[in-house]
């Protein structure tokens, strides 16, 4: 049987069908696979290679199966080869662990590597990443630690307030123009996260401005409960970064009053059913869903557990903050160490 022995110099290229055919009549005649490999212009080990990956174990090379094994295993998706660096795989995994979205990751990468590419990546580049891991429970862990879209919401009807009238309201209307910017901190949005059958809550509270969030423990859901709670809380706040505080119209903040007159600050409430006047707050809700699951007793939290889940959300690099975190956002703006919050 004669070959036309290939001259061609030696550069990487995909084995062909036809290589492939070559290989499996050279090899069924007897031939050595470095007797192949002079024929075909390559390298012996790249024909040890074909030949271990596309062999089915007990049986001789055969062309048909070695290119339908070659071509399946083209389809298959592969990690980014940025992630094959074990040091940025390795940072990807910690700070999705930490409940890091890809963006805020990214992002993160770029601000505090700004001349070191190697250590850069593309958001669409990480998604692509963790969805083609194979199968398992690493897979698992790190989907599972991607923040989960946002349930969608039933429209609620526009109507009458029927939750009751609290009494001496300054509405959102009155509000001082500064707020509405984010140009002036000191402007926080509040509400309260309700637990198993309504009988338990935790006061959320979030500055404009920083997006630092703080959350406070309560002794149950009545208004006497919110008001304590955020006492004990916005007191640790400078007066000069406690200027106003926007709510919703929940009855929990009936004692609205007697908090302004406790911390020297200014409560405005929002428009019924108009959520996206406290857009900051409805989204760290959000967010604090996946530390605080509905159906739960948050009366079962400590506040050192509260404060560990803020300080989370607080260390979390913000792409509104050009990715830099609410915690150090809000350390620039005091004087001290921003651990009298307690967040």
């Amino acid at each position: 049987m004669g070959y036309g022995v290939a001259m061609s110099t030696r550069s990487y290229r995909h084995m062909s069908a036809e290589d492939r055919e070559t290989l499996s009549v050279g090899l069924a005649h007897g031939h050595s696979l470095r007797m192949m490999a002079r024929v075909l212009g390559r390298a012996p080990s790249t024909l040890s290679r074909e030949c271990a990956r596309n062999t089915t174990r007990g049986h001789p090379y055969r062309a048909c199966t070695a290119q339908t094994r070659a071509t399946a295993r083209a389809c298959q998706p592969r990690r980014p080869r940025k992630l094959l660096d074990p040091w940025l795989w390795q940072y990807v995994r910690t700070h999705l662990a930490e409940g890091c979205s890809p963006e805020q990751i990214a992002g993160r990468l770029r601000r505090a590597y700004p001349d070191e590419m190697r250590k850069q990546l593309s958001t669409e580049t990480l998604y692509m990443g963790l969805y083609v891991l194979p199968r398992g429970i690493l897979r698992s862990e790190l989907l599972a630690a991607l923040r989960q879209a946002r349930t969608a919401r039933r429209p609620r009807a526009r109507g009458t307030d029927r939750r009751g009238q609290i009494p001496h309201m300054t509405p959102i209307a009155a509000r001082p123009a500064e707020v509405a910017p984010r140009t002036v901190p000191g402007h926080w949005e509040g509400d309260v996260i309700k637990g198993a059958r309504n009988g338990s809550a935790v006061g959320t509270l979030v500055e404009r401005t920083t997006r630092l969030v703080i959350l406070a423990k309560m002794n149950g859901t009545d208004a006497t409960s919110a008001r304590q709670g955020f006492t004990k809380k916005l007191r640790h706040v400078p007066a000069l970064l406690r200027n106003t505080l926007t709510y919703d119209r929940g009855k929990e903040m009936a004692e609205h009053a007697q908090l302004a007159q406790r911390l020297a600050i200014h409560i405005f409430f929002a428009d019924p059913y108009s959520p996206w006047q406290r857009g900051t707050n409805e989204n760290t809700n959000g967010v604090l869903r996946q530390y605080l699951p509905k159906g739960t007793d948050l009366s079962g939290y400590t506040q050192r557990e509260l404060n560990a889940i803020a300080h989370r959300l607080n260390t979390r690099p913000r792409k509104c903050l050009n990715f830099a975190t609410p915690l150090e956002v809000y350390a620039e703006l005091r004087s001290h160490s921003p651990v009298a919050l307690g967040t």
